[in-house]
């Protein structure tokens, strides 16, 4: 059904501390609210009793894994409230279309036009009239394969959101390279890639090194840069579980987040009945903006004073010497660096006491088992890489890396992220597997770099970027310099955009442009070959079959699959080795093509799948087989404690961009962020009361922010009502993607391409 939709209707601006934990009754009202919002039917509770146990649907927010031995709810706040968007019973169709010009719709706020509903059929844009009109799938494609076929192959780009499937990101990466590029950026880009090249580079993996039995046995937790109340809610259980047995839990974060402080557990009679919550976070340490390469350095001084002074006492020391001799390189130079680093300046660059830092190292010292735990805080900085790799040498310190009950484990964001990376999506050639290209489908990939996001992004902005494909995603939206990219974009010769629902960035339409409408995960996907499942890989490196039940929302969608195909066909030359059609009709051969593949990795993948808890495809690192340049682990010394890479100056302020607890990505629900006490508007900037007072601000003020990048380009973003929140003086935060304007494309971790948005450097207007 449509929905009348009043643009700009939004609730007054509320501020007041919530002093609930994270779970209990606040998430079932925040589900419930989504439930009547989003419009979900009754058959929407099917799916959700169903969602991540085998034989039902893989959820399509982050990417935490299906345990093997499911509990009666196996979903979170988060979970369900993506679920009940993606069944919602409100429809964008063709004659909302006609009934609104682009311009218009251009002026309505994400929220708005996710409220719209699902999109219902393919549509096409027709500058004259200045709307989308409705097309059909055979002129779509025909249409956007003569285009392709006429442009410059390395002029386009191939973007995937982290959403799709297995079996559409290996068609994907296909299709991509036949056609003559590695030109296959990913959300990946956005947030973990800093991860993929760190990781690898020290440990010889791009992915975490632990599995899930790995949370249920260690002795300690040292949690880095990631809210799991508003980004990862399931993790609370066995972090939960983990403290009920004595685990310690560590966290190091600018802000004091709800998820990382008490959790009362839904799914616990007592807790519910009894308001009754666990503290998770026994110590919290409030690192600033950047400062997480000092204090974990400061930590691991620590430690390596504990042991000298076992050592002096006759004792072993704290170190385990057996590991670092036989599995690490690099350790010497990384001694040298933290006896020469200053305690002064440590605590300086990290805004953290040199007590506070004594402290955590005391617990890793004293704790057997250790695994570290990290997000975008880490992740998200101009020296990201350095940051992961000081993480990594407190972790290896004590060999805890490759045993049970230790690991270092990014919590990933999008539900099939890593999986896209793992099955091709890659601007990297020598990460693609050309050798199977070559003996399955009989052609020679192109061997040519292609664009990560950001470069994807410097080249549209130099006029040389002619084509985007976006499988799925809110690209515009999502990045750095979103003013100058927006204005850009409507410069490329072709845009073409599978969706689901409507968003910003399909209303900047290039010459032509066109919206082909796809299948949720939870609706059920027929084809000729019947009924289909699809596949994906959690943070766990475990891989898992995912079926949808629910009626699409228009007999006019395609999967991601059909759609892939259907492009891939109408672009390139048909050949013998490339049965689309088939492909189409049965995802299992599609899968037969992923184990044949990487046969180490996804043999028998099409029975093991579905096994209760999904099949390990296995990492080096986890068996201490280290696949980096030396052979070992490898510790590293940062280029700089300040991962930000920022000079402290009067006035200047690092602002951290982050989610709501209504917020999925640039998909947003509402205006609640409950954990944080902000109700009912989203242009806001969080600030430290004392800072608020030397600056003579006021709760609620509304104020602008300026970017500070001293590059030559005026940025910023005004009517922000200040917010008071307990922060370290001189961080400042507020919500992505509103504040993404601010975030400079040049500001990006100097290995991976990442963008800096945990710390973009500002001034306050008022």
């Amino acid at each position: 059904m449509e929905k009348e939709i009043r643009p700009g209707a939004l609730n007054p601006l509320v501020a007041v501390e919530y002093r609930g934990a994270v779970g209990g009754w606040g998430s079932v009202r925040g589900m419930i609210g989504t439930l009547k919002t989003s419009g979900a039917g009754l058959a929407a509770l099917d799916t959700l009793a169903g969602l991540n146990k085998p034989g039902g649907t893989m959820c399509t927010s982050c990417a935490w894994t299906k345990v093997p031995n499911p509990g009666l709810v196996e979903f979170c706040e988060n979970g369900a409230k993506a679920t009940l968007w993606d069944l919602t019973t409100d429809r964008c169709t063709p004659a909302f279309f006609a009934a609104h010009p682009v311009a218009e719709l251009a002026r309505w706020s994400d929220y708005d036009l996710e409220r719209v509903g699902r999109l219902t059929h393919p549509m096409r844009y027709d500058a004259a009239t200045d709307r989308y009109v409705e097309t059909d799938w055979d002129e779509a494609f025909s249409a956007i394969g003569a285009e392709l076929r006429r442009l410059e192959p390395r002029s386009a780009t191939f973007y995937a959101s982290g959403k799709a499937a297995l079996e559409a990101s290996y068609l994907y990466a296909l299709f991509a390279r036949l056609y003559g590029h590695n030109n296959l950026p990913d959300s990946s880009n956005m947030c973990h890639e800093t991860t993929s090249v760190a990781l690898k580079t020290v440990l010889g993996t791009p992915v975490g090194t632990c599995t899930f039995d790995d949370l249920a046995h260690c002795d300690a937790i040292f949690y880095v840069g990631q809210n799991p109340g508003t980004n990862s809610p399931r993790i609370l259980h066995p972090l939960k579980d983990a403290v009920d047995r004595g685990c310690r839990i560590v966290a190091f974060n600018p802000l004091k987040e709800k998820g990382l402080i008490a959790f009362a557990d839904p799914q616990s009679p007592v807790d519910m009945a009894l308001g009754r919550s666990t503290p998770i976070a026994s110590h919290y340490v409030q690192v600033r903006p950047g400062g997480d390469i000092a204090a974990l350095t400061g930590v691991a001084k620590h430690v390596l004073a504990l042991d000298a002074e076992d050592r002096a006492r006759g004792g072993p020391g704290v170190l385990d010497r057996a590991f670092l001799e036989e599995h690490c390189h690099g350790l010497a130079d990384w001694l040298r660096f933290v006896e020469q680093s200053d305690w002064a300046e440590l605590e300086r660059q990290s805004g953290v006491g040199r007590a506070e830092l004594e402290t955590a190292g005391a617990i890793y010292a004293a704790s057997e088992r250790v695994i570290g735990i990290y997000g975008m805080g880490l992740t998200q900085h101009v020296h990201g890489s350095d940051a992961i790799g000081a993480l990594v040498n407190l972790l290896l310190l004590r060999g805890n890396i490759g045993r049970k009950g230790a690991g270092c484990q990014p919590i990933r964001g999008h539900s099939n992220v890593q999986g896209q990376r793992t099955v091709g999506i890659t601007e990297k050639p020598e990460l693609a597997p050309n050798d199977a290209y070559r003996e399955l489908f009989g052609f020679e990939a192109p061997m040519q770099k292609g664009h990560n996001t950001v470069e994807f992004l410097e080249a549209l902005l130099a006029g040389e970027a002619k084509a985007f494909i976006g499988l799925g995603g809110n690209l515009v939206r999502a990045v750095p310099d979103q003013d100058r990219v927006a204005r850009a974009w409507g410069g490329m010769e072709l845009t073409v955009h599978v969706a689901t629902r409507l968003n910003r960035t399909h209303l900047i339409p290039g010459r032509s442009s066109w919206l082909l409408p796809c299948l949720v995960r939870a609706e059920e996907d027929i084809q000729a070959g019947g009924p289909q499942q699809v596949s994906m890989e959690d943070s766990f490196s475990h891989i898992h079959g995912s079926i949808g039940r629910r009626t699409p929302a228009s007999p006019h969608l395609l999967s991601e699959v059909a759609i892939v195909a259907g492009l891939a066909k109408a672009t390139l030359e048909p050949r013998d080795t490339l049965p689309w059609d088939a492909w189409v009709a049965d995802y299992g051969r599609i899968r037969d093509l992923i184990a044949r593949t990487w046969p180490d990795q996804f043999a028998d993948m099409n029975r093991r799948m579905n096994e209760p808890g999904g099949f390990y495809r296995g990492n080096s690192a986890h068996d201490r087989i280290w696949k980096t340049e030396s052979g070992k682990a490898q510790f590293t010394i940062p280029g700089s404690l300040d991962a930000a890479d920022l000079v402290d100056r009067p006035g200047r302020f690092r602002l951290i961009t982050l989610r709501s607890n209504d917020q999925f990505n640039t998909t947003v629900y509402g205006m609640s962020d409950r954990l944080r006490g902000i109700e009912g508007d989203r242009m806001i900037v969080m600030m430290a009361p004392a800072d608020m007072a030397a600056l003579g601000l006021k709760k609620g003020q509304r104020v602008a922010l300026v970017g500070d990048a001293a590059d030559g380009i005026a940025r910023s973003v005004e009517g922000l009502a200040v917010i008071p929140y307990d922060l370290p003086r001189g961080a400042i935060a507020g919500y992505f993607p509103e504040l993404n304007p601010l975030s400079p494309l040049s500001r990006h971790d100097g290995a991976s391409g990442t963008p800096a948005s945990k710390a973009i450097p500002v001034r306050i207007l008022a």
